[in-house]
């Protein structure tokens, strides 16, 4: 290609989809010294190749090529094109044939197009509403924000008790806002070769960016990024992901349109570094559902089943005897209730001809004792004891010094209390504990009652 001998009026053009495989040789000045980066087309790019492959094609009137171009991030002219390879569309096609076609460009790290929506995650309004804010907003009214010259947030660390819907929320908001859905679970970055997690990072951060605008989701964070120097004498595996990590939320290449959102249990072990401001900077607490979050939580499992609830039950009455289960419990309680229901009937007509058992059916219902029997079965996750030490955890996250220091002086006035036994109070110890694990906190309030209740103990005590 630079020899001796000139090349005349020849141009070589070569194409590869894995230009770092290629000798850096070839990719010097005088031979390949122009590079074309042919990326992932955008929504106007995706428009124009859905124009180009439906020309001439007779599609059904309720097809609107705006509408795919719009919900198909990550998929490449490839892609399209045997996504309409029929004769005939219609959108129900069009659906069926993009559930079995992967977008080429998001291949290796896409798990799923989420299709949760806010209205099935109970309760947790709060919640949500934060979400919308640091993800839905940037997108949706991105004029505001060059207005008032602000950024969004660039990481989300959703952190509280297991089961109450962290996972769920994160595909809620990535469906809400149409954005594209990247779960990344942490073994997988893993491996024992040296440097191959590091770049499987890299990777999955530049696919994000190519196929913006995106959200990575990394569950169980903690075992991903866990405190520098914990794990002593083990290879610096995972302390390398780490710095990566670190260096992709915060580096000198931006996150544009790209929102990190990760989740655990257990913030106590998470790196220091990673939830200062510039990283995961935003940290929502998902709390364990209370009456109100319940009983939203039961509408959402049993909105479409009241056609088969028997009048004995009452739904304010299963919230009250669930205390302490969180929305994967309730989820489990009405599947087992529906089980024993479909167990019940199953056995009744088992001899049966299949003419009677088809017209049997519409007459099946769950019952007050399909609950009962299911609560038997299905335990809840947390009770008072592991909620208090949830919310605690939360409080070094959530709150300032002084802030924290009147929690935990009302924490410890109830201790007390609950050892004095009858010296104390019954209904100023349950004021006290209702003001200090209270969503929305009135510090004035809790330091009020927790002098209140420490003169109370300090004057019967000296009664003694």
């Amino acid at each position: 290609m630079d020899g001796l001998k000139g090349r005349g009026q020849v141009i070589v053009i070569a194409a590869t989809n894995l230009p770092d495989a290629i000798d850096p040789a070839l990719r010097r000045g005088g031979r390949f010294d122009r590079e074309i980066e042919i990326g992932i087309p955008d929504k106007k790019g995706r428009l124009e190749i859905f124009q180009v492959h439906t020309r001439g094609v007779p599609m059904s009137d309720d097809v609107k090529v705006e509408e795919f171009a719009n919900t198909t991030h990550g998929f490449v002219g490839a892609d399209i094109n045997e996504v309409l390879d029929a004769l005939m569309v219609t959108k129900d096609d069009f659906d069926e044939a993009r559930k079995h076609v992967e977008p080429s460009a998001m291949r290796e790290v896409l798990v799923e197009v989420p299709d949760v929506t806010w209205k099935q995650v109970g309760g947790l309004e709060e919640v949500k509403q934060e979400l919308r804010e640091a993800v839905e907003w940037p997108l949706k009214y991105s004029d505001v924000f060059e207005k008032l010259q602000t950024r969004p947030p660039k990481g989300i660390l959703l952190f509280g008790p297991p089961g109450t819907g962290k996972t769920l929320l994160a595909k809620a908001v990535a469906n809400e806002s149409e954005c594209n859905f990247i779960a990344v679970k942490g073994p997988e970055l893993l491996s024992k070769w040296v440097g191959e997690s590091e770049k499987g990072v890299r990777e999955i951060f530049r696919k994000a960016r190519q196929a913006s605008p995106s959200i990575i989701f990394f569950d169980e964070v903690d075992a991903l990024v866990p405190k520098r120097g914990t794990y002593m004498g083990s290879s610096h595996v995972t302390e390398s992901v780490v710095s990566q990590i670190l260096t992709e939320l915060d580096g000198m290449e931006e996150l544009k349109n790209v929102t990190v959102l990760a989740a655990t249990n257990r913030p106590d072990m998470l790196d220091d570094a990673l939830l200062r401001p510039g990283r995961l900077e935003r940290h929502i607490y998902v709390p364990a559902p209370d009456e109100e979050s319940r009983k939203k939580i039961f509408d959402v499992y049993l909105r479409d089943a009241q056609a088969i609830l028997a009048k004995d039950i009452s739904p304010d009455e299963l919230v009250k005897q669930t205390e302490g289960y969180v929305g994967a419990d309730i989820e489990a309680l009405v599947r087992e209730a529906k089980m024993g229901a479909m167990r019940e009937f199953i056995v009744a007509m088992e001899q049966k001809s299949e003419q009677e058992r088809n017209d049997a059916v519409k007459n099946v219902m769950i019952t007050k004792e399909h609950f009962t029997t299911a609560m038997g079965k299905v335990n809840a996750s947390l009770d008072q004891d592991a909620i208090e030490k949830s919310e605690r955890q939360a409080w070094v996250m959530l709150y300032n010094q002084e802030q924290r220091t009147t929690l935990e002086h009302a924490a410890s006035v109830l201790k007390r209390a609950e050892l004095a036994g009858g010296r104390a109070d019954a209904a100023a110890i349950d004021e006290l504990r209702n003001q200090t694990f209270l969503r929305r906190k009135d510090f004035t309030e809790i330091r009020k009652q927790s002098e209140a209740l420490e003169a109370q103990l300090e004057k019967k005590r000296e009664k003694k």
